[in-house]
């Protein structure tokens, strides 16, 4: 449907809406209109007319929570879906978009209370398994997300979300055979997955594969979509088989693709750092600085190059600069404070032995 066409069917549910003001079906209608053209704002509007009508409307209820939820208004969201839980209890969905709101909150038992009251009224959706390994996953707690997308994957062995977090689990787990096992699943069911292919070739890097690793890379380079991270990875794992001068080729064209994201520049850096190629390190780090000029961290990578360079007064500097933009961090000054206090002893000694 077209614009013209959605503005002649707005106008004609309006109409419909005046002449039949009791009927919600018609704001229901009119609901949907608005959010084909994504007018939001008139969509709540219409809705909570509509509850003005129907307080009780279970899809108004969940859909205004949704509205709100995807606006990361999460405490509007809870209270349309503690009003549709109440209306109906027994409705799964109605628990499972709570459990989604805690979980986004980070508040971890209301929304782990939620998901299982969900489980009480449908067991047997594997989204729900995933939902739950999820909120494990992102507080760190890898083995019971583990066994969470496993009962996933009982229910649908060909769930793509359940295999590629389930690869993920197991790579931070370090069981990286399994999580080869996984990623290769997903890619034999999606072979234009970029971002599995990357998956892949990463984990084959740290199972030091070289020559598998560097085909998937290959193979995630020809996929369509960006290629930054790509090239940065693929630097990586380069610079891992110590192919110095092939990472950096990938980082310049990692650059080439976004010269306005400082993360291969500080990369390119700490590769010509590890390898005392200071000046090109720092050039690096200079260019990281340019794009993002308040990043204390950078201030830091600079200053240890000129350590390690043995450029003391110029490390200090560097330092400095970082402790006054973040002067609550504790360890910009501990590494701050150690390397004054050495240049100083060094200075000092150097006073006394002049004195003999």
């Amino acid at each position: 449907m077209d614009k013209k066409e959605l503005n002649k069917a707005i106008e004609k549910t309006v109409l419909k809406m005046a002449m039949e003001p009791n009927n919600t079906e018609h704001y229901h209608e009119l609901a949907k209109y608005y959010a084909m053209d994504n007018q939001y704002e008139k969509v709540i509007s219409v809705y909570e007319s509509l509850l003005e009508l129907d307080p009780k409307d279970m899809q108004t209820l969940l859909n205004l929570g949704s509205i709100w939820f995807y606006g990361k208004e999460y405490k509007k969201a809870l209270k349309y879906f503690n009003q549709a839980m109440l209306v109906n209890p027994s409705n799964y969905l109605v628990y499972y978009n709570m459990a989604n709101t805690y979980a986004e909150l980070k508040n971890f038992p209301k929304a782990l209370h939620y998901y299982n009251r969900t489980l009480d009224f449908n067991s047997q959706d594997p989204e729900i398994y995933n939902a739950i390994a999820l909120l494990y996953h992102d507080f760190e707690d890898y083995v019971e997300a583990r066994a969470y997308y496993e009962k996933a994957l009982s229910l649908d062995p060909n769930n793509l979300t359940a295999l590629v977090d389930l690869g993920n689990v197991c790579f931070k787990l370090f069981d990286y055979n399994k999580a080869l096992e996984y990623y290769y699943k997903v890619f034999n069911l999606a072979p234009e997955n970029k971002t599995v292919a990357l998956c892949i070739a990463n984990t084959l890097a740290v199972n030091k594969d070289k020559e598998n690793c560097y085909k998937y890379f290959d193979k995630a380079i020809e996929l369509d979509g960006d290629n930054y991270k790509a090239y940065t990875c693929y630097a990586i794992a380069k610079s891992d088989f110590k192919d110095y001068e092939g990472a950096v080729e990938l980082y310049k064209k990692a650059v080439q693709i976004n010269p306005n994201d400082a993360n291969a520049y500080i990369l390119m850096g700490n590769l010509y750092s590890n390898i005392k190629k200071y000046k090109e390190a720092e050039e690096a780090y200079k260019e990281a600085l340019k794009i993002n000029k308040m990043d204390p961290s950078i201030f830091v990578l600079i200053a240890n190059v000129y350590y390690m360079n043995n450029e003391i007064e110029r490390a200090i500097h560097s330092y400095r600069a970082a402790v006054n933009m973040r002067p609550e961090n504790d360890e910009y000054k501990l590494v701050f404070i150690q390397v004054l206090e050495d240049f100083l002893n060094e200075y000092r000694k150097d006073d006394i032995i002049a004195a003999f």
